[in-house]
């Protein structure tokens, strides 16, 4: 199944404390069970302003239904091509 990385605009993201983040993480884990195995979160990082999140779904809709059900930012989404690390180098 594909994987994609959503960006989301979150203004002061980096200043979200533990427990803010903790409510975003429910609620979006809370989606994902309702919408069932066709989708998962797989993690997420943190920028001053914005959020990166990777993600395993069948289409770019999915992604978009989840947001649009917890209520999360979508600035874009792209779906990952490959996966460049030191290995890529051997």
């Amino acid at each position: 199944m594909p994987k994609f990385i959503i960006e989301r605009e979150i203004l002061g993201a980096a200043d979200l404390t533990a427990m803010d983040w903790q409510r975003i993480s429910q609620k979006s884990c809370a989606v994902l069970e309702e919408m069932g195995s066709k989708i998962q979160w797989v993690h997420s990082y943190v920028t001053e302003d914005k959020v990166y999140c990777i993600y395993i779904a069948p289409d770019e809709k999915t992604i978009r239904e989840h947001a649009r059900k917890g209520e999360f930012p979508v600035n874009s989404i792209c779906e990952i091509e490959k996966l460049l690390d030191p290995t890529t180098a051997e």
